[in-house]
């Protein structure tokens, strides 16, 4: 079966999920396309185990003909952030922008290292020869929280404003920033050459910077075409331009293209929106690309459920995914808490803030690709075959799953909670 038919059917398999949880569940959609998908999954392996009938060898082989690495980075991420984009309000970003900057720089730098150095502490005392830089490796994979799964899930739950904004922004916004610091300790760990304070600063210039510049460019150029017909079709035709065409350039041109979607988006749903569409045009907009967003969606997290049948287990990788888990929560609070003491010295913030955006802080496709980017062969204990890859994946994969089915169906009562206060206080 072919790649395209394999995707056709998953596809299918992602709608059926969400028809069947919008009639009986009422789960968040891309909650339940993860769990049911995670529930296919476990009945494959048992079966198999069990002797009933073997597809796990045949569903393993069609989802690994699927490089998720590429489907994910290479495809459709520039349609989902575009989509994400478009979504942000500019008043409401302005408003929260040193929030938003440091929660996206120096969130992510304190977490990426207070992971590494704790997780490369804990393999020590259990006897697991993890390097350091391993540790950081993966702390720069997780540290970034996944603006895919949070624009999923926590911003269609109505949160209140600043908050939102917060969280929704720094997930946009710190793509770019988390990049940097993996391509850094990927290059430490497996290049040949290693990597200086120049080239470090130039990389960050060229894929931030520049991304954002792009970005910036793209939209304007867009704005002007969107602005030049009055075509309905042509008009939302010439947006699906932006995350397609403008997306593959930006990695000829070695910018960030992540970042370049969310500028490009902002500009399009805050400038373009009122004065480049035509009436009709307008009233589609949202509705258009809210059904992009949420097939491409319910295809990735399905992706997320199915990818376990690619990985092989054992012992050590349990006890690594079971400390990952709490290791990443305490180390996303501190990143959250340090911050917000400063931030309380100039404005007044509501109580549940912090809880919210720790508990709020998804990871998703994106950490798991970044993972899956990481070369095998480098063995931690060869006389079981578990490389530096596997445990990173593993590990990856259990944060993943845990904040996407319990962080992101037990994060309403602390948004209930957080409008309460905001009712009280207006």
């Amino acid at each position: 079966m072919s790649v395209y038919s394999t995707l056709c059917f998953l596809a299918a398999a992602a709608m059926l999920i969400a028809f069947v949880n919008s009639k009986i569940g009422k789960m968040q959609t891309t909650i339940a396309i993860t769990a049911g998908s995670l529930i296919l999954s476990l009945l494959i392996i048992i079966a198999g185990h069990n002797g009933w009938f073997h597809l796990e060898d045949i569903a393993a082989t069609q989802i690994s003909k699927i490089n998720f690495e590429d489907f994910l980075l290479k495809g459709i991420l520039g349609f989902l952030l575009f989509a994400g984009g478009l979504g942000i309000k500019l008043p409401h970003l302005e408003d929260q922008k040193w929030e938003i900057t440091v929660l996206a720089l120096g969130a992510t730098l304190f977490s990426t290292f207070f992971i590494g150095f704790s997780l490369w502490g804990i393999c020590q005392l259990i006897g697991i020869q993890l390097d350091l830089i391993y540790c950081l490796l993966f702390g720069a994979l997780i540290s970034p929280t996944d603006p895919i799964a949070v624009l999923a899930i926590v911003k269609k739950m109505n949160a209140p404003r600043r908050i939102s904004t917060q969280i929704e922004g720094e997930s946009l916004f710190n793509d770019g920033f988390g990049l940097v610091i993996f391509v850094t300790m990927f290059t430490i760990a497996f290049g040949d050459t290693a990597p200086t304070v120049m080239g470090v600063t130039q990389l960050f210039l060229q894929e931030a910077i520049g991304g954002i510049a792009y970005g910036f460019i793209l939209g304007l150029i867009f704005h002007y075409l969107i602005s030049s017909t009055n075509d309905h079709s042509m008009e939302l035709l010439l947006t699906i331009g932006i995350p397609s065409a403008g997306y593959a350039f930006a990695e000829v041109i070695h910018v960030s293209g992540p970042l370049a979607m969310v500028v490009s988006g902002i500009m399009i749903g805050n400038w373009t929106r009122y004065i480049g569409f035509s009436k009709e045009s307008e009233e589609h907009l949202d509705h258009f690309w809210e059904l992009v967003d949420e097939f491409l969606n319910g295809v990735l997290f399905l992706l997320i459920g199915m990818t376990m049948l690619d990985f092989s287990f054992h012992q050590e990788d349990w006890v690594l995914m079971a400390i990952a888990i709490p290791l990443v929560l305490v180390s996303r609070y501190l990143s959250i808490q340090l911050p917000y003491v400063g931030f309380s010295r100039y404005r007044q913030y509501n109580p549940m803030s912090v809880k919210i955006l720790t508990w709020g802080g998804l990871r998703g496709g994106l950490a798991l690709a970044m993972a899956m980017a990481i070369p095998a062969g480098v063995m931690v204990i060869p006389e079981k075959g578990i490389d530096v890859r596997e445990i990173i994946l593993v590990m990856t994969y259990a944060v993943v799953v845990f904040s996407i089915l319990i962080q992101g169906s037990t994060i309403t009562p602390l948004i209930e909670k957080a409008k309460v206060w905001e009712l009280q206080n207006k």
